[in-house]
């Protein structure tokens, strides 16, 4: 078993979106009080239960593992979507965040050194676990969905979910456990060589890159107003969403691109990130009074173009079954690489 977040929603009729590399599945329910930042150290680590016939050790995961863990999910990309995706500053920036503590929210399964399986909750409701290829079919993955609804309930959540690949090993076992499908997300990819037509704005308004920290602020709050006109859930502050941005490991601000208004003022964000030789658009926002003048479109060709200058051959983003923007992706030129089942399970209280 093994999951990834391809979720996004930032934009409407119909939304130009885009979404994380990896991981974060979004469940729209308010944040648990027990988990928002300074909260965690209260928290009692829950030891996961393996099989009896498994004769592996199990820990709370720490900062120090993230290359293990991203090793670990690098090896379940190739086997389940023929393609590694995953960097190690992508575990970094999700572990940095102020409402994640490694201690209480997550846990490993060792093999002598080795990291074997691993599984995390983020906010008492975003899951993301991975056993490795050759563990698997031992019950390990259903320990860890179990330990993943446990960590939920005990922090207060009612609903926890995670993306899995479609059709897949993973697709069947959280179904087999009770899970429920929410939604589809479909990776897109614009391969080398292709083109976008450029997209015209009006006339005073701008793409460019961020500057400082003042643009950096506009940004996430162009990307959180967006999120929020459709997502029941508390606003993100600014270090939780800086923590997979401008504090993401390698940021330059190169990779934050800004839609300026004729006066200077902020009114859209895009976020790319180069790594393999692709740029994936990892978000993508304009704000609503600002819709339907090119401005999302626009964003979209820079970052792909500024990533191709950075080294991205080729580009990548993500949208999903609620946005009704898959068409208006591949008719641009972008092909589905991958499709994503997004599964979800009621999780009762502690007891």
């Amino acid at each position: 078993m093994w999951v990834r977040d391809l979720t996004h929603c930032q934009g409407r009729t119909p939304p130009l979106t885009a979404g994380p590399r990896r991981r974060r599945i979004r469940l729209w329910g308010r944040d648990p009080v027990g988990t928002l930042g300074g909260m965690t150290s209260a928290l009692v680590p829950l030891a996961l239960t393996l099989p009896v016939s498994t004769d592996l050790a199990t820990r709370p995961l720490r900062r120090e593992d993230a290359a293990g863990v991203a090793t670990l999910i690098a090896a379940c990309e190739v086997h389940d979507v023929g393609e590694e995706l995953i960097e190690e500053a992508d575990i970094v920036g999700d572990w940095q965040r102020p409402a994640f503590d490694p201690a209480t929210h997550s846990v490993g399964v060792f093999d002598g050194d080795r990291i074997v399986a691993y599984a995390e909750v983020y906010k008492a409701r975003w899951a993301d676990a991975a056993v490795h290829p050759a563990y698997r079919g031992r019950g390990i993955g259903t320990a860890l969905a179990q330990w993943s609804q446990a960590v939920t309930a005990r922090d207060g959540g009612s609903l926890v979910g995670q993306p899995v690949p479609g059709d897949s090993a993973s697709e069947r076992l959280l179904t087999a456990l009770g899970y429920r499908a929410l939604w589809t997300s479909w990776v897109l990819e614009l391969p080398a060589g292709a083109l976008i037509e450029p997209q015209p704005i009006p006339r005073g308004y701008a793409v460019r890159a961020a500057s400082g920290d003042a643009d950096h602020r506009a940004a996430w709050v162009v990307n959180e107003d967006a999120f929020l006109e459709w997502s029941e859930r508390e606003r993100t502050t600014f270090e939780e969403w800086a923590a997979n941005v401008v504090h993401r490991p390698g940021y330059e601000d190169w990779q934050l691109r800004l839609a300026v208004d004729p006066a200077g003022e902020v009114v859209g964000m895009a976020f790319v990130i180069v790594s393999n030789r692709c740029a994936y658009v990892d978000k993508l926002a304009v704000r609503k009074e600002e819709r339907g003048r090119g401005l999302a479109r626009a964003l979209l060709v820079d970052a792909f173009e500024t990533g191709r200058a950075h080294g991205g051959d080729r580009s990548e983003l993500s949208t999903d079954s609620r946005t009704g923007a898959l068409g208006l992706y591949e008719k641009v030129g972008m092909e589905v690489t991958s499709v994503w089942r997004h599964l979800a399970i009621d999780v009762p209280p502690a007891a």
